[in-house]
Order: C-alpha cells, then structure tokens, then sequence
C-alpha cells in the first residue's frame, strides 16, 4: 500500500467517523449519499488503484458504442438499432488481472473482452492497465438504464461524456450529471462526437460553446476534445489522453479523492461555519432571566428588611413557568442560529424541557439559606444602652429634684449627676445607633449573599440542564466539520490534458488552406 492510498485511507475512516458522530442529526438523503460514497470508496482501494476504470458515459445517439469498438478495435459493443434493449454494461480491459474489479462494477461475464497486447505488439502497450467501460444511454426510456449509469458513474476512475453536436446542450445532461460533478474536474473529459458533421469553420464555435456551458455547469478546466467515431478522426487523440491516464497512476486516486472531496463538501454543508456562541455570556443572561423569574431580587430584599426590622419570614415562591421557557426558547434560537435542522432538533431534544427547569430552579432554590436573624451582638448593644438609659435617668432625676428643692443635696453631688446624666443619654444613643448601623450593614450583607448564592444555585441548574448539554452537542458539531474538513481533497489533480492543448479556431481552418491532414491529427495541436 502507498502513503497515498493510506492517505486515502485515512480520508475515508475520518468521513465515516465523522458520519457516525453526527448520527441521524444529518439530512437522511444527505447521509445515505455520503454512506454510499464512503463505501464505494473503500471498496475501490480494496480493489487497488493499478487498474484505471474509464467509462464512455451519453445520451441515445451519441455514439459512445461506436467509438467504444473503435477504441478497442474490436467489434463488440452493440450499436445502433441493438442499443436500446440492453442495460448491460460492456467492458474491454487491457488487463486479465481485472476480474475481481469488473465483479465489483457488476459487469456480466458474457460482456467482457481482454485485449491483449500480444496481438498488436506495441500498438497497445501504453493503455496496459485500462478497463473501458460502454454504459447504458442515461437519457433511455427506460428505467433500468438510468439505474445502472447511476450506479457506475461513481465508481470509476475517468469519465468521458461522449456528446454529439446536436445534443451537446441537452438539459438532462448538464442538469441530471454535470452539475453534480462538481469537484470531479480532474477525473472527466468531454469527447464531442460525430465532428466530422461539423463544418471545419464552425468546430472552434463549437468547443468554445461547450467549454462555456461546462463553467456554467460550475466544472472548470475540463478538457473538450473532437473525435469522429465513424471516421477515426481525432481518434489517435483521445487514445493518447487514455494512455496519460494509465500512465498517471493517480488518475484512479484522483477520482476517489474527488469522491470523498464531494462527500466531505456535502457533510459541511450540513454542518456550516463556526456557531455563534459564546457560553458565559448566554448563561449569564439566562441566569439573570430566570432569576427574576423567581423573584430573587425581591426575596433577598425580604431577607434585608427582616434583618433591619428583627421580623419576618421571606420564602422563593415557583418560578413563573411562562418566564422560564421564554428564557429557554431563547437560548435554543441563540445557539441553534446557525444550526441546520437536523441538529437544531437535537438541540431541542438535550436542553431540559421547560417544567424540568422550573422543578429543578425550585429545588435549587429552596437550599438557598434566608437568614433573618439579627446580628450576635444585638442583645449585649440594646443592653448597655438601656442600662445607660437607667443611668440617665437616675442621675438625671437626682439633679432636677435637688434643683427644685425637693432633695437637699451637695451641690457637687448635683452637678456630678447632670454630668452623669448627660454622659448616660449620650452613651444610650451611641449604642442604640451603633445597633442600628450593625442591623443594617448585616442586611446588607445578607441580601447579598442571597443574591450570589440564588443567583449560583440558578446558574447551576441552568449549567446542567442547558449548558452542558449545548457545550457537547456544539463541541460535536465542531468534530464532525473538522472530520469532514480533513477527508476533503487538499490538492486537487488537475484536469487530464497532459501536453495535449485545445486547438485554436485558426488550428481549425488551417486543415481547409494549408492541405490534407490524417485523420488523427486534425483536430491535435502539436505538444509543447
């Protein structure tokens, strides 16, 4: 095995976890054709990449049999009035090591033939390795024959679509294949048939038309070539070009890897670009949203005035249902803004519903302590003050009636004790102050701790119900685009020309002014 068919390997592995990761959050559609894909894959570098599969792919008329026989030089490929009947396929391989592969592409025994290169010397020895396939006509009346292009198109290594002047435009082609060929560029060739149908001056209109609609088609780059199955022209062409495709051994890996490339572009699309999410930010807001759902606010003032006030029994009451999956439905629109919809109903389906969230916020809740009791030295504070009260009062007494003359007393003694009095009313109301300070400072702090332990408690539920489950989904999602990134194709092949380049318009005339031309070299530009 090669580092590239490891490579290719490995590709395949990272699209096949990527596939079971995402599970049925993928479009079902969507997934079978990236299931397919990957099979056909391994199975074909199961195979080996030795041989190169080319198959002649095109509509009723074409003209693909006739130049299938005319490729091989054999007379085995039914034509004409046989053609609609059959929807088997034909196979001429230049191999008799390639039955194992044409088991796999379902070719009947009794439709394949060998060329082997003993018989022409070296006239075939270049296309070694070659199996060419004739596939049913994909526009058929019937049925079956679509069935079985469709089911070979992706597992072979080259595609030439063999079309003829009068149909080269046709919808069913450009709409039914090519267009879903994207990708494949390196892996197809356009053979235009039937040229010698063609005036010489209008075959440069011709191919530029046809390289036109392939851009359209959104296929760049791909080589157009002219053949004439019934008169051999530009024949010699297109078995040179088959020659550089059993030369360059990647032309078979080429279209494995354009294969998993489309996979893998199909299994992004359903997974786009990075979400737009950021956590912290969302459970703060859910946080503060359920929150107030709860009344936390409130309570904890409760809690603060029962401090302040010494009475009073503040409690959570339920979650305000309505508010809560408000809050809910809100974070799903958030982080499945970017979600396809297979994966935002999963989304749906890991968050906690909305009654499990108000359950779980009121058990939460209810283990948040609401301490209304008032400070420890509150007794000790209110009893110095009413003693210094007493105090007060006492001297205070002692002074007015010795004052009025009712007590005859020292008048030391007299203004001793409105000193003490004084001093007694000051010390009362310092401590009857300081105890005020002391309740509302501890309120303070109370309603505080309330709040922050509330507010955790609700930040847990909201973590556990609904974070964790979006972190993993996301964190999923993530995995299964990277998987899908990785098994794409990092360095396309270019498309087949080799050293052979489309001929100009004035290559076209040139045959009419300058003298006669073989066959194979009418429609060829010299190599560079």
């Amino acid at each position: 095995m090669t580092s590239h068919d490891s490579q290719l390997r490995s590709r395949a592995d990272d699209l096949g976890k990527a596939l079971d990761l995402a599970g049925d959050r993928l479009d079902p559609e969507v997934a079978d054709r990236i299931r397919t894909a990957i099979g056909g894959v391994r199975e074909r570098l199961a195979l080996g990449v030795d041989h190169t599969v080319v198959a002649l792919a095109g509509g009723t008329g074409s003209g693909k049999s006739s130049l299938f026989n005319r490729i091989s030089r054999l007379n085995f490929a039914d034509v004409g009035a046989k053609r609609p009947t059959t929807a088997r396929i034909t196979a001429c391989s230049w191999s008799d090591q390639a039955t194992a592969l044409l088991d796999w592409l379902e070719v009947d025994p009794e439709r394949r033939i060998t060329r082997g290169s003993e018989l022409d010397g070296d006239a075939e020895e270049g296309l070694d390795g070659l199996v060419l396939l004739d596939l049913p006509d994909h526009d058929s009346i019937e049925p079956a024959h679509q069935a079985v292009v469709d089911r070979v198109l992706p597992l072979v290594d080259l595609l030439v679509w063999v079309v003829d002047p009068q149909k080269y435009a046709d919808d069913a082609l450009h709409s039914g294949y090519l267009q879903k060929s994207v990708g494949l560029e390196a892996s197809m060739v356009v053979a235009l048939n039937q040229i010698d149908t063609v005036p010489t001056t209008q075959r440069g209109n011709l191919v530029a038309d046809m390289g036109r609609l392939l851009e359209e088609d959104g296929l760049s780059g791909v080589y157009v070539t002219m053949v004439s199955a019934r008169t051999g022209e530009g024949l010699g062409q297109v078995r040179e070009l088959l020659q550089q495709a059993v030369a360059r051994r990647s032309v078979a890996a080429s279209r494995v890897a354009g294969e998993l490339d489309r996979a893998g572009a199909l299994l992004l699309e359903q997974t786009p670009g990075e979400v737009p999410w950021t956590m912290s930010t969302a459970v703060d807001e859910e946080v503060s949203a359920i929150g107030e759902a709860t009344g936390l606010s409130a309570v904890a003032g409760q809690v603060a005035a029962a401090v302040r006030n010494g009475y009073g029994r503040p409690e959570f009451a339920p979650p305000q249902t309505d508010a809560v999956a408000l809050s809910r439905s809100r974070w799903l629109a958030r982080a499945g803004k970017s979600l396809r919809p297979g994966w935002k109903q999963a989304l749906d389906e890991v968050v906690a519903p909305a009654d499990r969230l108000v359950e779980d916020t009121q058990r939460a809740l209810s283990k948040v302590s609401l301490d209304t009791r008032g400070p420890s030295s509150a007794r000790a504070t209110r009893t110095t003050a009413l003693v210094a009260i007493g105090v007060a009062v006492v001297t205070g007494a002692l002074a007015i009636l010795s004052s009025s003359g009712v007590l005859d007393l020292d008048r030391t003694i007299v203004a001793a004790s409105a000193i003490v009095a004084g001093a007694a009313v000051l010390v009362a109301l310092g401590f009857f102050l300081a105890g005020i300070q002391i309740r509302r400072t501890l309120a303070r702090r109370r309603e505080a701790t309330v709040l922050a332990s509330g507010r955790g408690a609700v930040e847990r539920v909201v973590q556990e119900t609904m974070g964790k489950p979006t972190q993993k989904l996301l964190d999923e999602h993530r995995r299964v685009r990277e998987l899908a990134q990785s098994a794409r194709d990092t360095g396309r092949t270019a498309p087949l020309t080799g050293a052979l380049s489309l001929p100009t318009a004035h290559d076209l005339v040139a045959p009419s002014t300058d003298g006669p031309t073989t066959p194979d070299t009418a429609a060829r530009e010299p190599s560079a």
